[in-house]
């Protein structure tokens, strides 16, 4: 598949460097293509991935994933054009920094970041994803260290086929996708990734951690006598 990303920073680099590992041919869309701190990214990507304008990303992605810190998404979204009929899966989190509060969302139980960006795309496919950890998760598509357990993908939006692209995507670079239903439980998943950043970084656990699904397996019936 073709994927552009808007933002070539810390999540977005993993995620492109994942997927063009994992055979997709992605397009950075950056504000300076030419500009030499790109080329170890994409080295990184074994010749799958290019750099470009956001417009040219957006041109060339049959799905475009938006990775950009919350102050610039608007500007980013702006610069983009027309995502009408586009797969946009919103990788960011509404977070801000207040000195008295310190990093916390900007917004929670009456909007989510994930519908503000739907209306700030109109005509866009949103899908909520890749926004509950850290970009150290998705930066090696192989996944071996979590003790036999896929990392779970949660993922929202209202387009059911957009919605199986990017569980596609997620299962791709080593995810178990997880459909937690509308856009509107955007407002469910973006608490999650504000909790993975305070135990990483509050309470010191570390970003190499991540969330799974258990499944109760039912206990097999006592044979009769």
């Amino acid at each position: 598949m073709k994927i552009g990303i808007i933002g070539a920073g810390n999540v977005g680099g993993a995620l492109g460097t994942s997927w063009a590992k994992a055979g997709h041919q992605v397009k950075f869309g950056v504000r300076n293509p030419a500009d030499p701190k790109h080329r170890a990214l994409l080295d990184s990507c074994g010749g799958n991935a290019t750099a470009g304008t956001t417009t040219e990303a957006v041109a060339f992605g049959e799905t475009i994933a938006l990775a950009t810190p919350w102050d610039a998404t608007q500007a980013a979204l702006s610069d983009c054009g027309s995502l009408a009929g586009k797969v946009l899966i919103d990788c960011t989190n509404p977070l801000q920094f207040t000195p008295a509060a310190g990093l916390e969302l900007a917004m929670g139980h009456t909007v989510s970041g994930g519908e503000t960006v739907a209306q700030w795309a109109p005509g866009a496919r949103v899908v909520k994803a890749f926004n509950t950890y850290g970009y150290e998760n998705f930066a090696d598509a192989s996944y071996p260290k979590y003790g036999g357990l896929k990392p779970v993908m949660f993922l929202a939006g209202d387009d059911a086929s957009a919605k199986e692209i990017v569980s596609r995507l997620a299962a791709d670079i080593g995810f178990q996708p997880l459909d937690a239903g509308t856009l509107k439980i955007a407002r469910l998943l973006e608490p999650t990734g504000m909790l993975w950043i305070h135990l990483a970084i509050v309470q010191k656990k570390g970003t190499g951690f991540t969330w799974a699904v258990m499944e109760r397996v039912q206990a097999s019936p006592l044979p009769s006598k």
